[in-house]
C-alpha cells in the first residue's frame, strides 16, 4: 500500500484516534496528579488572629495544619491587649494551603519610656506639636507671673517637676507652666514644691 493510500485509509484514522485518546488521557492524569501533588483544590480560609496571644493563636493554627511566624514585637497600641497580635499576613479570610506560615506581629507589653525635649522658654504654640511629635500629650496647663504670655516656663508630671532629658513613658501626658505676661517671673526655690496657681483658662 502506498504511503498516500495509507494516509487516507481507514486503518491510519483509527490508528490516530487511538493515539490522540492516549494523549488526552495522559494529560488528564498528569493534571490530576499534580493537582494532587500541590494541593490545588484545598483552600483553608485564615482565622483572625489579632488580639490573640501567640500561645493561643499557635494553637489555633495548628488545629487547621497552618503554622504560626512571630516577625517582631511593635509598640505599644492602646487599643490591643499587651503582649497580643496586632498585624497577621495573610488577612484574615485569606485561603491559603496547608502548611502555610502566617507571619504576626506581637503588641509590647506597655509603652516604651522615651526622652522629654526641652520645651521651657518655647511658646505654647510651638511647644505643643513638639510634644505630640515625641509621642507625649499636653497635660494640665497652669500660668505664673511672666513677662512673655505663653511661654513655657517649666514642665511638671504626678507632681514632680521635669526638665529636658528626664525619661517619661509615652502617650503621657505633660503639665505646663506658662508666662501669663503680666508680671516678672521669680525662680522657684530647688525642691520645685512651689505653689502654682492655677487658671481656668484651657
Amino acid at each position: 500500500m502506498s504511503l498516500k493510500n495509507f494516509l487516507t485509509s481507514k486503518v491510519f484514522f483509527k490508528h490516530l484516534a487511538i493515539a490522540i485518546g492516549i494523549v488526552i488521557v495522559a494529560i488528564f492524569l498528569v493534571l490530576q496528579w499534580l493537582g494532587f501533588a500541590t494541593n490545588h483544590d484545598q483552600k483553608i480560609p485564615v482565622p483572625d488572629l489579632r488580639k490573640l496571644t501567640a500561645e493561643k493563636a499557635t494553637e489555633t493554627l495548628e488545629n487547621i495544619d497552618l503554622e504560626l511566624l512571630v516577625l517582631d514585637t511593635v509598640d505599644f497600641r492602646p487599643e490591643f491587649p499587651p503582649y497580643s497580635i496586632v498585624e497577621q499576613d495573610p488577612l484574615p479570610k485569606v485561603n491559603v494551603k496547608e502548611d502555610r506560615k502566617v507571619y504576626v506581629k506581637v503588641n509590647a507589653g506597655k509603652y516604651s519610656m522615651i526622652t522629654l525635649p526641652d520645651l521651657v522658654q518655647k511658646t505654647y504654640r510651638a511647644a505643643v506639636p513638639t510634644l505630640k511629635a515625641n509621642g507625649l500629650e499636653e497635660g494640665k496647663k497652669t500660668y505664673k507671673p511672666y513677662l512673655a504670655k505663653d511661654v513655657v516656663l517649666e514642665m511638671w508630671q504626678n507632681g514632680k517637676k521635669l526638665k529636658a532629658g528626664d525619661k517619661v513613658m509615652k502617650a503621657s501626658k505633660i503639665d505646663l507652666v506658662l508666662g501669663d505676661g503680666k508680671t516678672g517671673y521669680e525662680e522657684p526655690d530647688s525642691t520645685g514644691t512651689e505653689d502654682i496657681n492655677v487658671d481656668d483658662e484651657e
